[in-house]
């Protein structure tokens, strides 16, 4: 059962926020692929993170990784593989999949690794310089940029 909320007066006094509230409109936590390949989320440290994700059976071709504008989508193919015998049972599943994951704003992938049917891609919040917080220095009242008064305004020019 899903509630229904209305965003409408967040959206009037709020700027920027979009993006947010599609994605809270739209239901991104619910994922309509399933639950398969199953995955982990995993926090490394501040604002590096791992998705492992479980591929029994796969090989490292049979995956591709595309990242693009706060989207990450692991897609896989596994083809019909020559077997000496008859399958009794699979419990392996051999079906292709498609698997999304919303990234955050300023999120790159760092790194990818196929190793023993498990898939880990390494993620990084990388802050553009704009971005990060820095010092401003506090002058004294004596000292002015050239060209503002003491009243912030310009100066008269001298004829």
């Amino acid at each position: 059962m899903r509630t229904s909320i209305d965003l409408t007066p967040y959206r009037r006094s709020t700027v920027g926020f979009d993006r947010l509230f599609d994605l809270l409109d739209n239901g991104a936590g619910h994922d309509v692929a399933g639950d398969y390949p199953p995955y982990d989320l995993v926090q490394l440290s501040e604002g590096t993170y791992r998705i492992d994700v479980a591929l029994a059976g796969y090989k490292r071709e049979d995956v591709e990784i595309v990242a693009q504008q706060n989207l990450l989508t692991v897609k896989g193919e596994r083809g019909q593989e020559n077997e000496l015998g008859a399958i009794l049972h699979r419990g392996i599943p051999m079906r292709s999949f498609e698997r999304r994951f919303q990234l955050a704003d300023f999120v790159e992938v760092e790194a990818a690794k196929f190793e023993n049917g498990l898939l880990s891609i390494t993620l990084k919040r990388v802050l553009p310089e704009a971005m990060k917080p820095r010092k401003i220095e506090i002058s004294s009242g004596e000292a002015m940029p050239s060209g503002l008064s003491a009243k912030g305004a310009p100066e008269p020019e001298a004829v």
